[in-house]
Formats: structure tokens, C-alpha cells, sequence
């Protein structure tokens, strides 16, 4: 057996036009590794390297460390000769030194979660070395400093000791720069760097209690299980649960020659997009430095430098630089780099035809040589993600089917989000300027830290810049606001991939962690002091600005339409108003799969009345009471059905338990009895005798209707009454009747004679009919196995399965939230129930009684009304066992209406 595990293939090597995998073997990979293959395949210069599997990650996390290293001894160390062989030098040697690169690899885009190791290899010989290779100092000492901050970081734990601390080595290196009174990291001298580099070894064996460990050997096998550790790191779990990435995916290692964009002022390095990722625009852009590395890009401590002419135009419009100073201090690698850029371009292009979708790259430029160190699809926003879909379904690029494949339905919300009002937008006092780096609009109080989101209901995280560990502030924010780092920063990437509103690069901010203010222009403000981002012109707005609701137009009505050509399975809503069931409608609601009657009731010009037929003692005062009732049910549904003409409405009858509506305060009491003439000890009396020891389980449903059926009768009037008066207007009203809670046979049958006679009875005063249905709601597991006596009468199914997860599992809803956290922490479920639907035991019973229902009666009509409606995994679910519809609310509509099409083209 151990002789078969070694023998295994753990080690994939790439690079000189060569390459052990391809891009479809991502699950093994990881993105980065099979692009990397990929790429080397393909003749895009990569600078060669090897890929340890995304299975050697889940054996170290099962194995230990002494083990995986025992599995990958021999594979590495031979990958490491043919790294050798193609760059002509050797790893650890002192006068022609290879120095390495490590970086992690998910089979998803985790951008900044988790850990990268550059320039690995150095110490205080090859250093000299590398030194008297390239003829430049400089640059041998600046990667070396490089070097040790951040393997002392990723390897040895060098990080800040509290948030109000800056990283260890930061704090050395500012300290210096005041010193020498100098602003940028370029400005160092050699010998700053040596001081550096014996400061920061110095500061590592304070802190750890050991030497920075000098074999390069040593510090190889460091850096890949510091990767490997990575993958269960605080902010890489958290952004596996934001994102329902599971944790025995794990992580690949890439391991590649190093390749130095901090060489001097012919050397840079970058990251480009072939398209827009904030809007999908057609446009290649990105941003570059000179004599940088990669990380200087990505982490945003120095704002860079746009890579095209046109982006450097429109970079200097928003920043209100002339076009000559433009040109002069801030020239785009186009202008500054013709040759490099034109190669480049030609790369951009061949990867994004290749891959047939929009891609983030990362490049280095050596000495005037052009690598690509990664190509990955790019994180985009929720319009970026529609408009390039259907700009490459019109290429011919891909077709109808791949491109509703591309949509992530749950990135649609990003679009159904309020945008300003263009009214108030016009008056807004705008008090600073930034790049727009993920659109939106974001209103909300100045925090300063990522831990204090949490402490205003909307909050704008206001940083230097960001950095991953904040991602958890940042998820939580309603936008975020950086004084440093371009378009491709940590911030901006990770918001566009959140679909966050996101402004970085804002030069004018002076932020002061220390006293928690943010100074512009002289002005002052304070944590807790309302701001407003417009992410799409980078404009920063003092106080709040007004927002309104958005439109479904363009690319976005496009995929709509497209959804509905290959779904299979409507898509209603859930509304109880008018208002809202205009608004789904608007969105292409095909119906309503849930109108709850009993919010209607707690309007003050009603619940007066609905109290007086709780309080009352006699058949005849509650049917008085539900006389006044009447009128304002019934032009409650008139105003539903006319928003939903010729499309089918479920109302379901009234539901909660009466001790909702009846007041619990004394001094409501004492005005409810003045109001009818009784004591309050006979309200207080009323209220007593309503308490539930358990009121989910108590007296509601169709529990209420059977042993008050007058109040079952009124509702049933008041809907037919409705869609009697509409068809005399020439509108066609298509009711079906719900009833709710139903567990045995004879409740539903019960109900549906008081429907009918109801019904009947109103037909005959009208001298008119109209179609309606009488179903029920299957929401107790009891239901779900009687379901084909119960569909010998009933005319359709809606499955609440709100109701049916609590009975199911015996979780309460309501009281979950004191364990749920806990059992997701742990592992003892994958996702929230309430949330996800759980396919297994609740889909179980939706399943079964879905095909005991049609073993009775095969046209049965079947939907899903519970919040589970719009989450694409359930809707799937619903579409793979053959339901007629699911209903959500209405901005989740457009969501199931791709998430139907996409489980139709899937055929599941």
C-alpha cells in the first residue's frame, strides 16, 4: 500500500513550452497550476515551476508534515533540477543563484486568502551572489530585505500584535524612512537595505527566539507547509463559508523560478484585465510599476500606474491632472513601454480567445523580458458578469446555453440593489475623488477597522488599504473606501468579487487609525459620521444621499429572456401587496406562489377589528366583526390580482395563532376594552386563555379555520368577491386557495367544503363564476406521507418548507441562531437549513410526497413557496424532481428564473 502511495503522481512540473497537466485538471491543480500548465502549452512564456496537488494538502492536514514530506521528497527535489536545467542556475548556490517563488493555488480564485513566499532562497552569501550575477546591488539587497518580511510574516508568524499595531517590519521600515527623510521604499540606498535586512533578522530572533533559518532547503519546506497551513487560515475559512467553497477541497502549491520586476527602471511588474472587470467593457486595462514586484500591485502600498493610454486619460480626468503632467509623471506602460506592451497585448488577446472568458493576469517584466506569472477568469461584478456573457454569446464566442452557464444567479442580487437617485446626486457635495473600483452605490457611517462593522447597521470601512484580514469587515460593509492602491489593490478585487461598492486610490484622505478620523481638505471627520461612495464614478459624498430602486434593462433583460427560453419550470413570487407583486411582475414573475393573508391584518384601520372577533364569545359577534373585515379584504386582493392579471395567485388562508394580533402591553389593553365597552380584566382574561406554550405547534392553520370556519368563509368571499368584481372590469383574476398546516385527510376536506359552499354561495349572489383551485400546504412531515389521500381532493401542492426544515429537524427558527453558528463552526452541518435546503432529509419528504400527490392524481400542480425558492442549489432541487414552479420573493426573482434555466440546460 505505501508502495502504491508513493508511486502516486504528486508533482506536476511546467514551463518551457511543456507541461505535465492542463487546464482540466483543475480539481487536482488547483486554477493557478492547471493555467499555468496551460499557458505552457500553449507557448505563453511562464517561468518553469511545478504544481504539488491539491490531494498532498489534504494528506499533510491528515498526515502530518514528517509524512507528506517522506510522499513529496523525492518528486520535488527533482523538480527542482528541472527548474535548474531550464534557467541555467541553482537553487542555493551561491555564485549563479535560483531563487524560487511560492504561492498557493485553490481550484476557485481565493484572491489574497491565503499565502505567497517570494524570492525564496536567499541569505547572506547568495545575496553576494546574486548581487555580482546581475550587476545590481540594489536590487539583490531590496529582494532580500523582500525576502525576509515575508517569510518572517507567512513562515515564522511575524505579525502585528493588535490591530492598532502596524506589521513589525513596517514599523522598522518607517521608522528609517523618517530617519533618512525620505517617502518611498525606492528611495532606500544599498546600505539602507543592508541595515534593513539586518534590522528585520534581528527583530525575527526577538519575537521567535531563533535565527532566520539561512538553508535554502529548509526555507523551501517552510514556505510550502505555511501554504498548505494557509488553506485553514482565519481568513481563508471565512471566505470558504461567504462563498460555499467546501474545506476538503484544499489548496495546490506552485512553485516557479523567480523572475524580478524590481531589477531597475527597465523592469516592472503588473496585473491586466482583458476586459473591464467592473463594468464588461470590451477595453484591455490594468496597472503596472517600475521596479516593483507583484505583491507592491496587489497589496496597495504604492498606488500604481495605468497600463494603457486610454486608461491613463481617463485615470487623470477623475484625478483632475492635466494632460502634459499626465503624460509626464504618470505615462501608461503603452507610452513608457511600447515594444513590452504591444507583446503584452498579444498575449491578452490569444489567453482570453483560449479560455473564451474574460482574464486577470499577472506579469512580470525582467530587464525588458515579458513573463506571465498567471492567468485565471477574472472576478468581475454582477453587470461586468451579464454584459460579457452576452457580449461573447454575440461574438460567437460561446452559445446560448454556455453563456447562462456563465452567470452566477446569486450575482444577480448586485443588480437589484438601489442605485442613487439622480436627483439627489445632483445636490450631493462631493469632498473627494478616487478610482472607481467596483460599482454601486454605498451610504453608511466611517469605521476604521474591520471588526467595527458590527457596530452601525450600515457601515463604510475606511482603510489606508486593506489587506485580507480584513475580509470579514469588508463582507460586512455596505461599501469600501481606500486612500492607497489602484484598480487591481486587495480592495478592489475582493469587493468586485463581492459585489461590494468600492472606491481605492483616494490620495486626498488622511487617515488617522490612532485617533479614528478622516481628514479632507482640512475637514474632519470621525467614526461614526455618514458618507456616501458612488463606485462607478469614484466620487466620495459627504452624508447620505437618497437612493432608488433599479430597472431590469439591457444585457440584464437579455439574460432574462434567455432564461425563459430553456427553463423549464416557472418562477412565481411571494407578495402581499400589490406594491410588491408589481414589482416581480416587473422582474418576470409568472404568478404568485404565496399571498399571506394575515399581514394584511395588523394595519391599524384593521387589527382593531380582528381583535374585536378574537374577543369575541359568540359565533354571530365574530362574524360582525369580520363584516367590517370583509371590504378591506377583498379590495386588498382586487389590487393583487389586478397587478397579476391573467397570472395565477395562491393566497393562503389565515395562518399565524391569534395571540399574534391581540395586544400585550397594558396600556393597548386598556384601550382595546375602553374601545369595546368590556373590562380589561376580560381582555386580560382573553389574552391569558390565547398563550401558547409552543405557538408553532398550536392553535393555527387550518386548526383555526376548522373550529372557527366563519373566519375560513369570510377570506374565501373576499378572494372570490375580488376576482368576481375584476372580471366585470374586463380582468382576468386566476385564484387558488391554500390551506395552511394541513396534517391529516379530513382537515383539508373540511376546509375545502367550507371553500366551496363559500364559494357557491357567491357565485349564485353574483350570478357569475370564475376558475379557482383549493390546494394546500405541505409543511408537516405527517403531510408529506399522506400526500396521496391528501391530492385525492386537493388541487395542488406548495411545499413551506420554512415550516417543514423547523418540524424536520426540531430546530425552532426563531432559536436556532444560539446553535446553528456553532454546528456550521464544527462541521456538524455544511450549511444552514433554513438557508440551503436540505436536500437529503427535508428533500427527502418533498420528493416523496411530490410522487405519492401524482401517484394520486397525475396533473397535480406543485411548487415550493418557503425562502428556499430563490436559492439556486434548492431551486435545482425543485426542477430535478419535477415541480410545476417555485416562488420567492421579488428580488429573488431573476435569480431562479437563471437558476431554472440553468438546472434545465444541465439536465438534472
Amino acid at each position: 500500500m505505501e508502495v502504491m502511495e508513493k508511486t502516486r503522481t504528486r508533482v506536476y512540473r511546467f514551463g518551457n513550452k511543456t507541461a505535465d497537466g492542463s487546464s482540466k485538471m483543475k480539481n487536482l491543480l488547483g486554477g493557478k497550476g492547471a493555467n499555468l500548465a496551460e499557458m505552457s502549452v500553449i507557448g505563453i512564456p511562464v517561468p518553469p515551476g511545478f504544481t504539488i496537488t491539491t490531494e498532498v494538502c489534504t494528506e499533510y492536514n491528515e498526515l502530518g508534515k514528517e509524512t507528506t514530506v517522506n510522499l513529496i521528497k523525492e518528486e520535488i527535489e527533482s523538480a527542482v533540477e528541472n527548474i535548474e536545467g531550464t534557467m541555467g542556475s541553482v537553487f542555493g548556490d551561491q555564485d549563479n543563484p535560483l531563487l524560487l517563488s511560492v504561492r498557493s493555488g485553490a481550484r476557485v480564485s481565493m484572491p489574497g486568502m491565503m499565502d505567497t513566499v517570494l524570492n525564496l532562497g536567499l541569505n547572506d552569501k547568495v545575496v553576494q551572489g546574486l548581487a555580482s550575477k546581475t550587476g545590481n546591488e540594489r536590487f539583490a539587497w531590496d529582494s532580500y530585505r523582500r525576502f525576509i518580511q515575508m517569510y518572517g510574516g507567512v513562515v515564522l508568524g511575524m505579525k502585528p500584535e493588535s490591530k492598532d499595531d502596524i506589521d513589525p517590519f513596517e514599523e522598522i521600515m518607517e521608522h528609517l524612512k523618517r530617519k533618512r527623510e525620505i517617502e518611498l521604499d525606492t528611495q532606500f540606498t544599498v546600505q539602507d537595505l543592508k541595515d534593513l535586512v539586518y534590522d528585520f533578522k534581528d527583530a525575527v530572533k526577538k519575537r521567535t527566539g531563533k535565527n532566520f533559518p539561512t538553508d535554502p532547503w529548509e526555507q523551501l519546506w517552510g514556505a510550502i507547509m505555511a501554504v498548505f497551513n494557509s488553506w485553514n487560515g482565519d481568513r481563508a475559512v471565512y471566505y470558504r463559508k461567504m462563498n460555499g467553497y467546501p474545506a476538503e477541497w484544499g489548496t495546490a502549491v506552485n512553485v516557479q523560478a523567480m523572475v524580478y520586476g524590481n531589477m531597475g527602471e527597465n523592469s516592472g511588474t503588473g496585473v491586466c484585465f482583458t476586459r473591464d472587470a467592473a463594468t464588461g467593457e470590451n477595453v484591455f486595462n490594468g496597472e503596472y510599476l517600475i521596479n516593483a514586484q507583484g505583491e507592491d500591485v496587489v497589496a496597495g502600498v504604492r498606488t500604481p500606474q495605468q497600463i494603457t493610454k486610454l486608461g491613463s486619460q481617463r485615470w487623470a480626468e477623475l484625478a483632475k491632472i492635466e494632460e502634459n503632467d499626465r503624460a509626464a509623471n504618470y505615462p501608461s506602460l503603452e507610452e513608457l513601454m511600447p515594444t513590452m506592451y504591444k507583446e503584452l497585448y498579444k498575449y491578452q488577446d490569444i489567453l482570453e480567445k483560449h479560455y473564451r472568458d474574460m482574464q486577470d493576469m499577472e506579469f512580470t517584466i525582467q530587464d525588458g523580458k515579458l513573463w506571465i506569472l498567471q492567468t485565471r477568469n477574472g472576478k468581475r461584478t454582477g453587470a461586468a458578469m451579464v454584459k460579457i456573457a452576452m457580449d461573447l454569446l454575440k461574438d460567437g464566442q460561446i452559445e446560448e446555453r454556455e453563456a447562462l452557464l456563465r452567470i452566477d444567479p446569486n450575482k444577480l442580487d448586485e443588480l437589484l440593489h438601489p442605485v442613487f437617485d439622480p436627483k439627489a446626486i445632483k445636490r450631493a457635495n462631493i469632498i473627494a475623488q478616487g478610482l472607481p473600483a467596483s460599482p454601486g452605490a454605498a451610504t453608511g457611517q466611517i469605521v476604521f477597522f474591520a471588526e467595527n462593522t458590527k457596530k452601525y447597521k450600515n457601515t463604510i470601512l475606511t482603510r489606508i488599504e486593506t489587506s485580507p484580514e480584513d475580509l470579514e469587515g469588508m463582507n460586512l460593509a455596505k461599501g469600501i473606501l481606500t486612500a492607497r492602491g489602484g484598480m487591481t489593490s486587495h480592495a478592489a478585487v475582493v469587493a468586485r468579487g463581492m459585489g461590494k461598492c468600492c472606491i481605492s486610490g483616494a490620495g486626498a484622505l488622511k487617515i488617522d487609525y490612532k485617533n479614528r478620523t478622516l481628514t479632507v481638505d482640512g475637514k474632519e471627520y470621525h467614526e461614526g459620521d455618514w458618507i456616501s461612495l458612488n463606485g462607478s464614478t469614484g466620487n466620495i459624498i459627504e452624508g447620505k444621499v437618497a437612493t432608488c430602486q433599479p430597472e431590469l434593462s439591457g444585457e440584464f433583460a437579455e439574460v432574462m429572456k434567455l432564461a425563459d427560453k430553456y427553463a423549464t419550470m416557472q418562477v412565481r413570487t411571494n407578495a402581499d401587496t400589490p406594491k410588491d407583486a408589481q414589482v416581480a411582475r416587473n422582474f418576470g414573475a409568472q404568478g404568485i406562489g404565496l399571498a399571506r393573508t394575515e399581514h394584511m391584518f395588523f394595519e391599524v384601520d384593521r387589527i382593531k377589528a380582528m381583535r374585536e372577533m378574537i374577543l369575541a364569545d359568540t359565533v354571530k359577534g365574530r362574524k360582525n366583526a369580520l363584516e367590517e373585515l370583509l371590504p378591506m379584504q377583498r379590495a386588498d386582493f382586487e389590487g393583487i390580482f389586478e397587478a397579476m392579471q391573467d397570472l395565477p395567485v395562491t393566497v393562503r388562508l389565515l395562518d399565524p395563532p391569534l395571540h399574534e394580533f391581540v395586544p400585550h402591553q397594558l396600556a393597548t389593553q386598556k384601550e382595546l376594552a375602553e374601545d369595546m365597552h368590556i373590562s380589561l380584566a376580560a381582555v386580560k382574561g382573553k389574552v391569558a386563555e390565547l398563550h401558547e406554550f409552543n405557538p408553532m405547534l398550536g392553535h393555527r392553520g387550518c386548526r383555526l379555520g376548522n373550529t372557527y370556519p366563519e373566519i375560513t368563509e369570510m377570506q374565501t368571499r373576499a378572494i372570490i368577491e375580488a376576482a368576481l368584481n375584476l372580471k366585470e372590469k374586463g380582468i382576468t383574476a386566476k385564484p387558488e386557495i391554500m390551506v395552511p398546516l394541513v396534517g391529516t385527510y379530513e382537515e383539508f376536506v373540511a376546509q375545502e367544503k367550507v371553500i366551496r359552499e363559500t364559494a357557491q354561495k357567491v357565485f349564485e349572489e353574483y350570478d357569475d363564476t370564475i376558475e379557482f383551485l383549493v390546494g394546500t400546504m405541505i409543511e408537516i412531515p405527517r403531510a408529506a406521507l399522506m400526500a396521496n389521500k391528501i391530492a385525492e381532493k386537493a388541487e395542488f401542492f406548495s411545499f413551506g418548507t420554512n415550516d417543514l426544515t423547523q418540524m424536520t429537524f426540531g430546530y425552532s427558527r426563531d432559536d436556532a441562531g444560539k446553535f446553528l453558528p456553532i454546528y456550521l463552526e464544527k462541521g456538524i452541518l455544511k450549511v444552514d437549513p433554513f438557508e440551503v435546503l436540505d436536500q437529503e432529509g427535508v428533500g427527502q419528504l418533498v420528493k416523496m410526497a411530490t410522487e405519492r400527490g401524482r401517484s394520486a392524481k397525475p396533473q397535480l400542480k406543485v411548487g415550493i413557496c418557503g425562502e428556499h425558492g430563490g436559492e439556486p442549489s434548492s431551486v435545482e432541487f425543485c426542477h430535478t424532481i419535477g415541480m410545476n414552479y417555485v416562488s420567492c420573493s421579488p428580488f429573488r426573482v431573476p435569480i431562479a428564473r437563471v437558476a431554472a434555466a440553468q438546472a434545465a440546460i444541465s439536465g438534472k
